[in-house]
């Protein structure tokens, strides 16, 4: 009776060993299932939810695009996408200054800021880096990490602008925002990750701190110097708030704040548009103000592509 039970259990035991055998003879051995390749339904399942997730978030922005191109009897008729084009609304514009204008203010708030927050946040980070060889550089790094979780408030930030004599000023837009303590934090990350033996050969071989560091430090993070100048660049492109409390002038306003004027508040659109010519219809100005002021930003990413992966993974993987 035992013999018959055990060769029943064997043999059970051997048909289940073939079934598992079965269903994990696809999967390649040592790898969890999680990184398998998933079947053909499942593909096909996530092809058609991204295309679906893509086409609802280009939709809005190649609407945008189009409305801005759309002629004046596309805009009347009602359509609900242009089937006629013209520039008329980009020519007023650009030829009526204020635009034009803007876009130069911004343009140079956005390269000398993110030139000089970019290169003050590289030495401070290199800097706190070395902290163990600077009296009180612990206590400088906990400073800095403080900004992160305490700030002094609009109204002490206005004083301190005008006491400064910095209001109506560009570097009011700047200097406030010059460092950065997260993007610090992760080019210090950055820094640390650096082979110190190689830094250490160029101190021994005579190397000042300042050689060391614009001659290989720099050259070995052009990664998360790309990426945190991108951040950068972003924060001054769209910079807002800080111009509607500093700049009084409306001759330095920013891209952003004729934006916000014009499409927003729905000020007077002749202002900004050519005045020897008919007006074009107004959702085609506010439209073209729009791509106009997202469109030179969104150019500068094919060009930090390649660096942003390794950049924003910086302190995220370690051994």
């Amino acid at each position: 009776m035992s013999t018959m039970t055990t060769s029943e259990d064997t043999a059970g035991t051997t048909v289940a060993t073939k079934t598992v055998t079965k269903r994990t003879s696809h999967r390649t051995p040592g790898r969890p299932i999680w990184q398998e390749a998933p079947s053909g339904p499942v593909q096909a399942l996530k092809a058609l939810l991204i295309g679906a997730i893509a086409i609802v978030m280009l939709y809005p922005f190649i609407y945008v695009v189009a409305m801005s191109f759309a002629d004046p009897e596309s805009v009347s008729s009602g359509q609900l996408f242009p089937t006629a084009f013209s520039v008329d609304a980009y020519t007023s514009i650009l030829s009526g200054g204020v635009i034009t204008r803007a876009l130069l203010v911004s343009a140079g708030i956005t390269v000398v800021g993110t030139l000089l927050s970019t290169l003050f946040t590289a030495m401070l980070a290199y800097g706190l880096v070395r902290s163990r060889h600077i009296p009180g550089g612990k206590g400088i790094l906990v400073m800095v990490l403080l900004t992160m979780l305490f700030g002094a408030g609009l109204i002490p930030n206005f004083i301190l602008m005008r006491e400064l004599g910095l209001l109506n000023s560009y570097w009011a837009l700047i200097l406030p925002v010059l460092i950065s303590p997260f993007n610090m934090v992760v080019m210090r990350a950055f820094f640390m990750g650096l082979p110190q033996e190689l830094l250490e050969s160029a101190r021994i071989d005579g190397a000042s701190e300042l050689r060391v560091f614009l001659q290989m430090v720099l050259p070995l993070s052009k990664a998360v110097i790309a990426v945190i100048a991108l951040f950068y660049a972003v924060g001054y492109w769209n910079v807002f708030f800080n111009a509607m409390i500093y700049i009084h002038d409306t001759e330095k306003w920013p891209i952003q704040v004729v934006l916000n004027q014009y499409v927003v508040q729905n000020s007077d659109l002749a202002q900004v548009t050519n005045p020897d010519k008919p007006p074009p219809p107004s959702a085609t100005v506010q439209n073209a103000v729009i791509v106009l002021a997202t469109v030179p930003i969104l150019c500068v990413y094919p060009f930090v592509q390649k660096y942003f992966t390794k950049g924003v993974l910086t302190g995220a993987i370690k051994g």
